[in-house]
């Protein structure tokens, strides 16, 4: 099987670092810079490089700037995803730069036609360290060899592609070294990639992510000017009676209104402000499993930013699908399929001045999907369920049951927004979410809920979060307060699984199942396991800490009166994550198409 393009330049990259004289490399743990972490590990199983793990991009960074300063100047290299975590490096390259250390940025990022079109965890990189590095330069994503072209083979990086990438290397690591300038520093190599990025991609079994790539019409979308909100809109195309409602992240209350008044589904993110109501999905990700289900969707109305689902965005990107996307502001618009048929910078007051239709055939399917999906969901999250212990979508279930509309839940990316997408509205129509999906990192979270929490307070609403282990530590900083600092209430639910359980649901998980070697790579650098006592963590920023063993008790746990910052803590079995989240999909569908 050929190696995808990308894993063969990052591989020469890391090849070239090494034989520049770079011989540590400090990776934190990501997906779009998969191919630089495969590299590496590749790298450091042959005993060519020294690597080092660590979860938090700006520990990563001050590990690297002790390296380079314990080994008198070398320059050591520092591998990040794309998105907060780059941005989450500059302190230690400002110290890296007025201290003359030189250090290696590799921060991945998005390929150039997916910049600027609302693709998750994607934001202008270019630049962002300004003038505290030496050398800054986008590298674009390689190309692929043509069959036929000489020097290459089909799917290969082009042999001017390579040579390019070895050309930036040498002037990165001169400019690093201050071989010309006698001015030493970090320098920035902002590298793009496009799927696929394990080293065997399409993987058995988990179609290859075409959600990013889409599928782009050769038509440019229309861009209804700011006034055509205030007199008309546009009549939708296609067939109104099979529309629905993508309400991503802040989409508001329009989207939950627009589907109701219009009678089409709904499809909403745990952070559109747009959940629950007689038309929202459960389970809509799991149900577009399903060829039939989801191939009556002819159309689809998109407000917010849409950021959780890879079966979602495979829907924007259908050519089959005329997709309308509402933006207001100047900000660019959500589209990262490059499939929107109409932009628009509202919803016009017109699409709501009808009455109510009766229940389309097309929406009585989709109720009905979702509803077995229901049944599905609260079998597997049920008490007797879990008696073994329980899971993380136990758990997300568990938080939502006990939480009402008055209060309000901050809840952490990766798998724990993801869990509770799944699960929220089960039991009632549940709190109000708040998450940070901008670009939907890991970092802050726990700062992010103090604020929150001191906020609500006003309001007289109380503020509870549901976190995963690695975000948790990734901002357990955020737990210190001073003694004159504003009190704060405030409930953080814990998942702990030992690592990065995301990973297991994506592609790398697939590929670490093909043997024990594969596995103790993903193991390293994408699951990392970090065995940490949380218990003593909070001790020591005197943070009340509670294990719970059971659902149950967990609930009792949110139901009791707090005081001040308390932790609580669920430990959930990680290792079989993947083939649960398959399993899951498949007895939805299953369920569907009985």
């Amino acid at each position: 099987m050929t190696i995808p393009p990308a894993v063969t330049a990052a591989r020469a990259l890391v090849a070239d670092l090494v034989s520049r004289g770079v011989a540590d490399v400090v990776l934190a743990p990501g997906s779009r810079s998969a191919p630089l972490a495969y590299a590496v590990a590749e790298a450091a199983d042959a005993g060519r490089l020294t690597l080092h793990v660590r979860i938090d991009e700006r520990a990563a960074g001050f590990l690297a700037l002790g390296l380079s300063k314990g080994a008198e100047g070398a320059p050591v290299a520092v591998v990040t995803t794309s998105g907060t975590a780059v941005a989450n490096l500059h302190p230690a390259v400002l110290e890296a730069s007025h201290t003359g250390l030189p250090l290696i940025l590799l921060t991945a990022d998005r390929p150039h036609e997916l910049r600027g079109t609302g693709a998750s965890q994607t934001t202008d990189q270019v630049g962002i360290f300004g003038s505290a590095v030496r050398f800054a330069v986008d590298v674009p994503a390689p190309s692929q060899g043509a069959a036929g072209e000489p020097g290459t083979e089909p799917g290969v990086p082009t042999a001017e592609d390579l040579r390019d990438l070895r050309s930036v290397t040498a002037r990165a690591v001169s400019a690093a070294l201050g071989f010309r300038s006698g001015h030493p520093g970090p320098v920035h190599l902002n590298l793009a990639f496009r799927d696929p990025l394990t080293p065997s991609a399409p993987l058995p079994g988990l179609p290859a992510d075409t959600a990013q790539e889409g599928y782009p019409k050769p038509d440019p979308p229309l861009v209804v000017p700011a006034m055509l909100q205030h007199v008309a809109s546009p009549a939708l195309p296609g067939n109104p009676a099979h529309t629905v409602v993508v309400a991503g992240d802040g989409a508001g209350t329009d989207a939950r209104q627009l589907a109701e008044v219009q009678g089409w589904p709904l499809f909403a993110e745990p952070s559109s402000g747009a959940t629950g109501g007689p038309n929202s999905i459960a389970a809509y990700r799991a149900l577009l499993g399903s060829e039939d289900l989801a191939g009556s969707i002819e159309q689809v109305v998109v407000l917010g930013r849409p950021t959780l689902s890879r079966p979602v965005q495979r829907l924007l990107g259908r050519p089959d699908v005329t997709v309308s996307v509402v933006a207001p502001g100047a900000g660019p618009w959500p589209d990262a399929a490059r499939n929107a048929a109409v932009v628009l910078p509202g919803v016009s007051p017109a699409w709501f001045e009808t009455s109510t239709p009766p229940p389309s055939a097309f929406l009585e399917r989709w109720r009905a999907a979702g509803a077995r999906a229901s049944e599905v969901l609260d079998d597997v999250t049920s008490d007797e369920a879990v008696l073994g212990g329980p899971t993380a979508l136990s758990v997300a279930r568990a938080v939502a049951a006990v939480l009402g509309p008055d209060d309000l839940l901050v809840v952490g990316s990766s798998n724990p927004v993801r869990d509770l997408e799944l699960v929220l509205g089960l039991d009632g129509p549940g709190p109000a979410v708040l998450a940070n999906r901008g670009l939907a990192g890991i970092d802050g979270t726990v700062s992010t809920a103090v604020g929150v929490a001191l906020a609500a307070a006003r309001r007289g609403l109380r503020t509870r979060a549901l976190l995963g282990d690695l975000t948790f530590l990734h901002d357990v900083g955020g737990l210190l307060r001073g003694p004159d600092e504003t009190p704060v209430d405030l409930e953080i639910v814990v998942v702990n699984d030992d690592g990065g359980s995301i990973f297991a649901t994506l592609e790398h998980g697939a590929l670490a199942a093909t043997g024990n070697a594969a596995n103790a790579t993903f193991e390293r650098v994408f699951g990392t396991p970090h065995g940490s006592n949380l218990a003593q963590l909070c001790a020591g920023y005197g943070v009340d800490h509670q294990l719970v063993k059971d659902v149950p008790t967990l609930r009792h746990a949110l139901q009791a009166p707090s005081h001040g910052i308390q932790v609580i803590e669920v430990r959930v079995p990680r290792a079989d994550r993947q083939a649960e989240s398959i399993e899951l999909t498949r007895r939805i569908v299953a369920a569907v198409q009985e």
